[in-house]
């Protein structure tokens, strides 16, 4: 049965850090480009903080599995409480790419730690609904986030949404460290067996097809967050409040629907479901390179959102039971979010490069691209043998 304390607790500790990251994350790209910033160094802050991520993500996922997960949450949200400090002293890009690769660090040692910690309190059977829950915390933040921080800049300043970023995430900060309860309770310090190895969770081919499918949804995500600001500001003349909202839209759509969407996961075929998702962001991403208008913009947001949402509990529902059957939870939820490190890195980066070797819609174009060959990826690698769903005695083996 589902413990709800813990749930609750770090439910409402990830919302209030993710929060407080978005509401600074799509101000970012403008404040940037005020400075001087070409589109590659556009790019690298947003890499920068995907780079260190990369780095520290396997460790701090596979050190979770072997020392437990609440020192490391309460360590990550303090360093995104520190962060933020620094972030109001920042004042040119090459600040402000050191920052985000700090803020990497402290995020490698929070987000997979969280998701495995949720992973491990997880009813089998009911990984769908609980991941789907769950990843509610993420998308209502990172949409409240955009929507908040344009309204703060446009009334109070740059300064006044980092200042609240940090009030956030200390909030977390404090949740987590009261409420959760000791590494010596946590059931990851109580079992009896050690995690696999990490040759055998790489070489699962359903968990490659997992892997790349993460790299392409993150990578379109890089793109919005960091060209869809500078296309509607610089070509439609937006304001940062409108920016806001379009930023928030298709993340909001996408946590809104993804507690009936786990519920379906657990039910449906969830490979499927990660395929038409996937079909639907690439749809999206076109949708932004054509737009022609705020409406069209709207519009592609929300395709956004929808495909998102219907993919993604299918998909960590498939990584939660393969993590808890190999006792690897941490190592697997690592492995997930540095595909999301590395999505968001190669995203940000090269879009960087051919806005400002092409154009800037042609970013929005080469996201298309991900996603379509990130879902035939999944697709292929997953057909030789049913889905989870299908057949729940195929498990990683263990070494």
């Amino acid at each position: 049965m589902l413990d709800k304390k813990i749930f609750g607790t770090l439910f409402f500790s990830i919302f209030a850090a993710v929060t407080g990251v978005g509401i600074v994350v799509p101000l970012l790209p403008v404040y940037a480009h005020s400075l001087g910033a070409s589109g590659l160094y556009i790019g690298l802050i947003f890499g920068s903080f995907s780079l260190s991520r990369t780095f520290f993500l396997p460790y701090f996922g596979r050190k979770s599995d072997k020392s437990g997960r609440k020192h490391l949450i309460v360590t990550g949200l303090a360093g995104y409480t520190l962060i933020s400090i620094a972030f109001v002293f920042s004042n040119n890009v090459e600040s402000l790419i050191a920052i985000r690769f700090f803020q990497g660090i402290a995020s490698s040692m929070m987000m997979p730690v969280i998701q495995a910690y949720v992973g491990d309190i997880t009813p089998k059977g009911r990984e769908g609904f609980t991941m789907g829950l769950f990843n509610m915390s993420l998308f209502m933040g990172l949409s409240l986030g955009p929507l908040m921080g344009g309204g703060i800049k446009d009334g109070f300043g740059l300064e006044a949404a980092f200042i609240c970023m940090g009030a956030l995430s200390l909030i977390g900060f404090f949740l987590s460290l009261f409420l959760l309860p000791p590494i010596s309770q946590e059931r990851v310090r109580q079992r009896n067996r050690a995690p696999i190895k990490w040759r055998r969770v790489v070489q699962d081919r359903e968990v490659i097809g997992l892997f790349l499918f993460r790299v392409a949804y993150t990578a379109c995500i890089g793109i919005i967050w960091g060209f869809l600001p500078v296309l509607a500001d610089a070509e439609l003349l937006l304001s940062s409040s409108t920016i806001g909202v379009l930023v928030m839209l298709g993340v909001f759509i996408s946590g809104a629907i993804h507690m009936p969407m786990g519920y379906l996961a657990d039910r449906l075929n969830r490979k499927m479901m990660i395929m038409i998702g996937g079909m639907l962001v690439a749809v999206a991403m076109i949708g932004f390179a054509r737009a022609g208008s705020v409406y069209d913009l709207i519009v592609a947001s929300l395709f956004f959102g929808f495909g998102g949402g219907i993919s993604m509990p299918a998909h960590m529902a498939i990584a939660v039971f393969k993590g808890g059957e190999s006792d690897a939870m941490g190592s697997l939820m690592g492995l997930m979010t540095m595909a999301h490190s590395l999505g968001m890195l190669a995203g940000s980066t090269l879009a960087g490069l051919m806005m400002d070797l092409l154009q800037l819609r042609d970013s929005f174009w080469f996201g298309a691209g991900i996603m379509f060959t990130g879902t035939l990826l999944f697709f292929m690698l997953s057909r030789r043998k049913p889905g989870v769903e299908g057949n729940r005695n195929q498990l990683i083996a263990r070494s």
